[in-house]
């Protein structure tokens, strides 16, 4: 795959303290490297109202991913198959403390793209909110394969 992709993420996100559930989707450009084993992700988001993008590294193996966001929003998020892990979730509107469990992780490689699913349970605070999905498909930008 080469260096310059296409990445495009989908899930569901909690908004708001009841736990009530909203689809997200986007699809940016970013960078892919391959290094030791596991393959890198990096793509630039911006939220309205704010210029300043957070930064998004993504970290994907057979074992699991890791997903960091420096910016605006500041997070660790580890995602490992029977292990629940704990990070704070910092916003400009405060910082929450997250607990991630994942219950099913799948990666899919080939020569122009990977594609990584996860499901997991979402705590917040020490309470479950929510059960939640993410998917993160990468392809090259020229690949007549792309699809949404």
């Amino acid at each position: 795959m080469e260096k310059e992709v296409l990445i495009h993420v989908r899930g569901l996100q909690v908004t708001d303290e009841n736990g009530q559930q909203e689809p997200i989707e986007i699809v940016v450009p970013g960078e892919y490297y391959f290094r030791n084993g596991s393959h890198y992700l990096r793509y630039e988001e911006i939220m309205e109202d704010f210029p300043q993008p957070t930064v998004n590294y993504i970290k994907m193996s057979p074992k699991g991913m890791e997903v960091r966001k420096k910016g605006l929003i500041n997070v660790h998020m580890v995602f490992e198959q029977g292990k629940k892990t704990m990070t704070y979730y910092t916003t400009p509107y405060g910082t929450l403390q997250m607990g991630i469990a994942a219950t099913n992780l799948e990666l899919n490689e080939s020569d122009d793209g990977i594609d990584m699913k996860v499901d997991y349970a979402l705590d917040m605070n020490e309470e479950h909110v929510a059960d939640c999905y993410l998917a993160i498909q990468a392809q090259s930008k020229d690949s007549k394969e792309f699809t949404l």
